[in-house]
């Protein structure tokens, strides 16, 4: 609304989400053929809700993912044998590497998994939006979205 030349601002009130005001939806994803990175990135916008009009940095106003067939991603290049994921056991000397190809083998979900946390916020509200996520392997899934 613009009154007398400007523009009158009891009509454009910022509108921050909560709790209780966000409409929260399920998203279904296949993942299969698409690159780990590209994917992730989409996959973070949606369960952080920076896709919706009514984004609040510091709630949770994004939509629940299940993502399926993580166990046909791709990577560009030689990812596959030269990517490595790094964990430390928490004892001395227990760093412990695995290829890319290895984890696509013996835990196929983490190489999605650790791909969208990376690209989340550290702190605890990333930690309550990976809780979000729902990764499977194959074609099926047991949330009845």
């Amino acid at each position: 609304q613009i009154q007398g030349g400007r523009v009158d601002t009891l009509s454009y009130k910022t509108v921050s989400a909560n709790k209780e005001t966000v409409q929260k939806e399920w998203v279904v994803i296949d993942a299969a053929n698409q690159p780990v990175g590209r994917l992730a990135s989409a996959v973070a916008k949606i369960l952080r809700g920076k896709h919706k009009p009514d984004f609040t940095p510091h709630v949770d106003c994004g939509d629940n993912v299940i993502l399926i067939n993580a166990d046909k991603v791709t990577f560009s290049g030689n990812k596959w044998q030269q990517k490595k994921y790094i964990r430390y056991t928490g004892y001395p000397g227990g760093q412990r590497e695995m290829r890319a190809e290895e984890m696509l083998v013996k835990k196929p979900k983490e190489i999605m998994e650790h791909a969208v946390k990376g690209m989340l916020p550290k702190n605890r509200l990333a930690r309550k939006l990976m809780k979000n996520l729902f990764v499977y392997a194959g074609p099926e899934h047991k949330q009845d979205a």
